[in-house]
């Protein structure tokens, strides 16, 4: 798929063992990052319907479905990003940039993914397809070009987390309030900045070179940015919180338990903030599973808002 001829760390590829191509292309699939799709379980879990047998299982089809994609345009990403990552201090290491899994195979791979992927989010529901086909078509944009095109790019990459979100709610044909879609769009504009400001940091001299975009932003613009999604974010959750709303995701049978969910959420973004100005924090798989404030933080939130959902 890219254009640039492989250079001899492609080319050891060849003597890599068909057990080693296969871990490889597991790894390149990126299954840790498989995490991010739990985001599908936050429309029917603030519902109050996440245990209902069949809204439990349409949601786990749409975590599979996004799974697949997901793996499929990490292959993808990884094949026009080859010779970036060779430049990057740890992506240098990921199997396509070191030539463990061929750019044909890889290629078929990820076409298969996406395939299966949107087949079987098709096969739920004609709903759940758009938004799964919607996710696809824009990140192949971000991966063919538009990842140059600066604050396009972050919006891009926030449609993410966002399209993941409204899947849980589209596979489940449960309505989404507006306040519930502004806490997660925001929420995901504020990782997406973070993360780029994290590459200010960790990448120095070499950032520019390892993701071009870089050039066009400054240090002072994304903390500001940084700050007024942290912001927007934190707001809107408190307007979730505190304005019961029985038409969308915002019926609150406990109401005091909701509120008391703020005090987390909070203290989450102070601590990612604390995090990225001390140059960390840049990977959000690596807090959910490796930093035991956020898990604890997030242990919080998630018995707050259960409590408050369920009693």
């Amino acid at each position: 798929m890219p254009h640039d001829a492989p250079d001899e760390t492609a080319s050891q590829h060849g003597s890599s063992s068909p057990k080693e191509t296969a871990a490889g292309l597991l790894a390149a699939m990126r299954p840790r990052q498989w995490v991010k799709n739990v985001l599908v379980v936050v429309a029917p879990a603030a519902a109050g319907k996440v245990f209902h047998a069949h809204v439990a299982a349409r949601t786990a089809v749409a975590f599979v479905a996004f799974c697949l994609v997901a793996s499929g345009v990490y292959l993808v990403n990884d094949l026009r990003d080859v010779d970036a990552d060779r430049r990057h201090p740890t992506k240098r290491s990921r199997p396509i940039a070191t030539g463990t899994v061929p750019h044909g195979l890889a290629t078929g791979a990820a076409v298969v993914l996406v395939c299966a992927g949107l087949g079987i989010a098709v096969g739920l529901n004609w709903r759940l397809g758009v938004v799964v086909a919607l996710y696809v078509a824009e990140s192949m944009a971000y991966s063919f070009g538009w990842k140059r095109l600066s604050v396009i790019e972050l919006g891009l990459v926030a449609s993410g987390f966002v399209l993941r979100a409204i899947a849980g709610g589209v596979a489940s044909r449960l309505p989404l309030s507006s306040w519930f879609l502004v806490v997660i769009s925001f929420g995901a504009l504020f990782v997406v900045i973070g993360k780029r400001l994290a590459e200010f940091h960790s990448l120095g001299d070499g950032a520019v070179a390892h993701r071009s975009v870089l050039e066009t932003y400054t240090r002072s613009f994304l903390q500001a940015a940084l700050i007024l999604c942290a912001g927007v974010t934190v707001t809107a959750y408190c307007l979730w919180a505190f304005t019961p709303d029985t038409t969308g995701l915002g019926v609150h049978h406990a109401a005091l338990w909701i509120q008391l969910s703020v005090v987390p959420v909070v203290l989450a973004v102070l601590y990612v903030l604390l995090q990225l100005d001390a140059g960390r924090g840049g990977a959000p798989e690596d807090l959910v599973l490796r930093d035991r404030t956020v898990q604890i933080l997030g242990a919080c939130w998630a018995i707050l808002v259960a409590v408050g959902v369920y009693r």
